[in-house]
């Protein structure tokens, strides 16, 4: 039978992760929300390029406009992933602290703030990317 202060001591490493595994669901979300603008950009994109009038300039325009927003949202994807990656190292260095007795705190605070300023720049990369595709309808009036 385990000792009861083991269990105490994974008792605990799990409330510490229930906060990032939160986080990491959300992340998830936005990764979600983010993935279907993309695949929008995409499909937009085939459509263009299937049409007879692509080399006509409006379509080139739009075009081109599509390529910016697809950079931008490329971008927003890769962060989000990263921070989501950050947040995973830091659930496995709080429960790999737990087991090894040692203390976590330094890795687990690195690994936090560099996933929240990953999912910061995603987040306004997202921001500049819908920022694009709202300026392109007011243009096309």
């Amino acid at each position: 039978m385990q000792n009861v202060a083991e269990i105490t001591t994974v008792a605990h490493a799990i409330q510490q992760a229930v906060a990032p595994v939160f986080l990491l669901t959300g992340i998830g979300a936005i990764l979600n929300v983010i993935t279907t603008r993309i695949s929008r950009i995409v499909d937009r994109s085939r459509t263009l390029s299937n049409s007879g009038e692509a080399k006509l300039p409006a379509p080139m325009a739009e075009m081109a406009m599509l390529r910016r927003r697809a950079r931008w949202v490329h971008w927003a994807v890769s962060l989000c992933t990263l921070s989501a990656l950050f947040i995973c190292i830091v659930i496995a260095s709080l429960f790999t602290g737990s087991e090894l007795g040692a203390d976590p705190s330094r890795v687990v605070s690195l690994f936090f703030i560099s996933a929240m300023l990953a999912l910061i720049s995603g987040l306004i990369c997202f921001l500049r990317e819908i920022y694009l595709a709202t300026g392109n309808i007011e243009t096309r009036k």
